[in-house]
Parts: C-alpha cells; structure tokens; sequence
C-alpha cells in the first residue's frame, strides 16, 4: 500500500515531463512542416545554411591562401575551360590569387557587415521608432529626422560617411547600421502607434507599469513579427549596399577579400577573363536571392492573411 503514493507520483512526475516537452516540440515540428510544405522556405534556408557554412568552413576549405600572388599562374580559367588546372578549380586573378579561396573568404566578410549592420539598424531603428510612436509630441523630431534623412539617397550618404571618416571593415559596418535605422524606425513607429491605445496597454498602466515596462514587454513582442521580416530583407540590402562601396573603393580594402572588391579589380579585365567578375557577382546574388526568399517564407509564415492552408 506504500508503494501506490510513489508509483502514482512517478506517473504524474513522467506525464508532466511528457507534456513539457510537447510543448517545446509541437512549435519546432509546425515549423518544420511549414518550411517543407513551402519551398522557397526549403531553397532559402539551403542557399543561406550553404553560404554560412562556406564562410565559416573557409579557412579549411579554401584550397589557397586568398591574398597568396603567384605571377607564373596568373589569369588561368576555371578548371573545366582549356588552359585550366584542378589547382584552381574557378581560375586566377590577374596577380595568381585563386578566385575560389578568394569567394570563400570574401564571404566571411560579406555575410559579417550585412548581419552586424542589420542587428545594428533594428536595434537603432525600433528604439527610435517605439519612442516615437509611444510619446508622439516632441518625440516626432525622431520622424523628421528620418524625413531629412530619407531625402539624402542611402548610398550616397554612405559614400559621403565613408569618404569623411575613412573607408575600412569596421567603419562600413557603422555607417551602414546607423544609416538603415529609418526604415525599422517608420515600420515600428506605425505599428506602435495602432497598438498604445489597445485594452492590454491600458490594462498595463492601470495596474502600475510604467513606460519603459509597456514598450519592452507588452508592446515589443506583438511587433517582432514584421521587425523579422523586415530584417531579412534589411540583411540583403546591406550585402548588396557593403558590396557597391568596396566596388567603387570605400568599403573594405586590400588585402580582404570582399565580393564588391573582386567585382572592382576585375573591371579591366572582363574581355580577357570572364570568371573573374562571374563567380563574386553570382555569389551576391545567389545570397541576396536565398534572403529574399527566407523573408517571403517567413512573412507567409508569421502573418496570418498570408498563411497557405
């Protein structure tokens, strides 16, 4: 009779466990079977694991040193073209650096700037965006800043940034992370603005919260949903933004690899080696691609207008 008690508390112990458990896997597997029965979710999510990987695996990997110059090899063509070798499966550059180490490595520095400045823009922009739309009144100069901003193109004021300050990796990640705060900033602002006047808002104050409790946890997690979307998109932009400045010589500089540099050095030498603009310029937009459609997956998946039955 004493052993009941104990048997019955290990059921109720097992079926508790059972069910927390449930609980952190029925989201994973709604997702996963949201990702499967949309394919641009499955490409976007394999472009983007296969660029990470190449990036991070690059140092391994790579089959050269990037910034290694061997005059005797330049300007040989991709392995499978005549005058080709498998020592360089995608060719040299005009000074014998192997183009495939180079895209490897030129992709760990891609996909740095466009995550750093994307985290950098929304965090930027959503502060700025929910004060804004929280207090209204004198904190709309926040808006006519973004106005003044918005009336400068982006990339030309990157560019006059870059040329003030210097151009280099650390300041392109800054000036493009504090330059695409507008965007996050209206999108948040907008959302903010239809969801202070709600019942649980009033609810919140009523019982004692103050200000920057209702922003950051009440009002923050109801506009994560567009602020992921958005930031998906956000992410391309800035890698075909970082890519346009090395091109035109204010981003990144020699030695790094970058994709925007290659696309730069390989301008004189388009008629005579086709590969050298090819495989940079394929990898911006096979990237940019698999972000695109990861956003469009993620969008379909987190607004409910846009959920496929």
């Amino acid at each position: 009779m004493s052993l009941q008690p104990v048997a019955c508390d290990r059921h109720h112990y097992r079926q508790r466990a059972s069910n927390s458990l449930e609980v952190v896997l029925t989201p994973i597997r709604k997702g996963l079977r949201a990702i499967w029965r949309n394919r641009t979710g499955v490409v976007g999510s394999a472009i983007l694991a296969g660029m990470i990987a190449g990036a991070v695996l690059a140092p391994w990997i790579a089959p050269e040193d990037p910034a290694a110059i061997e005059l005797s090899s330049r300007l040989r063509p991709p392995a499978w073209s005549p005058g080709g070798t498998t020592d360089h499966l995608l060719g040299t550059d005009h000074l014998g650096r192997d183009v495939l180490s180079r895209t490897l490595f030129g992709a760990r520095v891609s996909l740095l700037v466009g995550v750093a400045t994307t985290i950098l823009a929304a965090s930027l922009g959503t502060f700025l965006g929910m004060v804004s739309g929280y207090f209204r009144g004198r904190a709309d100069i926040i808006m006519r800043l973004a106005d003044v901003q918005q009336a400068y193109p982006f990339i030309a004021l990157a560019i006059t940034l870059v040329a003030v300050v210097g151009p280099g990796l650390k300041t392109v990640t800054l000036v493009l992370g504090i330059g695409g705060w507008v965007l996050f900033a209206r999108v948040v602002q907008g959302q903010v603005l239809s969801l202070r006047e709600r019942d649980y808002i009033e609810a919140a104050r009523v019982v004692g919260a103050n200000d920057m409790r209702i922003m950051f946890r009440h009002i923050l997690p109801n506009i994560a949903s567009p602020l992921i979307v958005l930031a998906s998109f956000a992410f391309a932009l800035m890698i075909v933004t970082e890519a346009s400045l090395s091109f035109l010589g204010f981003g990144v500089q020699p030695p790094q690899s970058t994709w925007g540099l290659m696309l730069s050095e390989a301008r004189d030498y388009m008629q005579v080696a086709w590969w050298l603009p090819t495989f940079p310029g394929l990898a911006i937009v096979i990237t940019v691609l698999g972000a695109n459609l990861l956003g469009d997956w993620v969008r379909d998946v987190l607004d409910p207008r846009l959920r496929r039955v």
